[in-house]
């Protein structure tokens, strides 16, 4: 029976990330991150199982060369490691969860060995001693929560160096005992700040040059992170922006800026961003831009949020638009302006009306 590749990133601090902070939005954010490691897998792994925190990937013969091993490892470090960076620049939310995910680490276990499979309601599942001792070397003695472990089952077979150095890598000796059996590896801590992370466009500032075409102000007796998150948690929406057939979005991401999402009005999808502009110390801004509504070229909204006490926070809701043609500068000043003034006023008395019932 030929040897195969267990492979297992793991994202570190995920417990007390969990239970130290907002649920639904740490569940979001670990939603993300494993996506992002699924989607750095270049090798071709098979994805046995997501293990909460962890992805427990394997590879039948042949298993990736020392070469690929390495380029695979330094891949989901990058990957991880640029996700992080874009929900840290990016974030508008000031909850505990979005604001310590960027704390996050990452280890990756690889181990070799022969495998057995068993059938779970038709899905082959990789079983026997390997997987038991591929697991088991996540409890290790390595001083780090940032590192990639390779047992020496695996070395044996890649023929990694001993004490092997590169840019990225600069891998000791260890070993730890679990049932009275020793299992030997190498590891090396990884710098965060020797990866080669992905290049993002950061979301610039909105400014403008006049007025708002429309302000709305009213006080809300909730915390501002409450209301923040009745207005930016998309799955609230129906609850107070009538007229919208459906919100279409990303139901596993918080949202930040430049995510998207679409509402479907009488049939047509309106595509909107998050965006954001300077507000005052304390403040907090969340704004949309949309390109798609006749007779406007472009329609921005930004809710305002200024907290008054721990329980209390006044909105400002201000739209600003911009139309290129004398003709549409018309439309809007004759029918559109009313509609909008109509459609703010009735979606923030719903707001508030949501807000009574206590939901969250």
């Amino acid at each position: 029976m030929n040897k195969a590749l267990l492979f297992i990133p793991d994202i570190s601090g995920f417990t007390q990330f969990v239970q130290n902070t907002e649920i639904e939005h740490s569940q979001h954010v670990i939603s993300e991150l494993l996506e992002v490691l699924i989607n750095a897998n270049t090798q071709n792994l098979q994805l046995a199982e997501i293990e909460g925190d962890a992805l427990f990937f394997y590879k039948e013969d042949p298993v990736p060369s020392q070469e690929k091993l390495l380029a695979q490892i330094e891949t989901m470090f990058s990957a991880f490691y640029s996700h992080l960076n874009i929900l840290k620049k990016n974030r508008i939310c000031s909850c505990n969860a979005c604001a310590t995910a960027p704390n996050l680490q990452l280890k990756i276990i690889s181990h070799a060995g022969e495998l057995q499979f068993i059938d779970v309601k038709g899905n082959r599942k990789p079983f026997g001693n390997a997987v038991i001792e591929a697991h088991r070397l996540l409890k290790n003695s390595i001083d780090s929560d940032n590192y990639v472990l390779i047992s020496n089952e695996l070395i044996a077979g890649i023929e990694l160096p001993v004490a092997y150095k590169s840019k990225l890598f600069n891998f000791h000796q260890g070993s730890d005992t679990y049932d009275a059996k020793e299992i030997g590896y190498q590891y090396s801590k990884i710098e965060p700040s020797k990866l080669q992370l992905k290049a993002f466009e950061e979301p610039k500032f909105v400014s403008f040059e006049k007025p708002p075409n429309l302000t709305f102000e009213k006080n809300f007796h909730v915390s501002a992170e409450v209301l923040l998150e009745h207005i930016t948690n998309y799955k609230y929406r129906h609850d107070w922006a009538e007229g919208v057939d459906e919100f279409v979005y990303n139901e596993n991401e918080v949202t930040r800026l430049g995510t998207e999402h679409i509402c479907v009005i009488n049939g047509k999808h309106l595509n909107f961003i998050t965006v954001t502009k300077k507000g005052k110390p304390g403040q907090i801004v969340y704004g949309e831009l949309t390109e798609s509504p006749p007779p406007v070229d472009q329609l921005y909204q930004f809710f305002i949020i200024t907290p008054v006490s721990e329980k209390e926070c006044l909105l400002n809701v201000e739209t600003y638009w911009k139309a290129k043609s004398p003709l549409k500068k018309l439309l809007i000043a004759l029918f559109v302006k009313r509609i909008f003034i109509k459609n703010t006023e009735k979606a923030i008395q719903r707001l508030q009306l949501f807000l009574d019932k206590g939901v969250l």
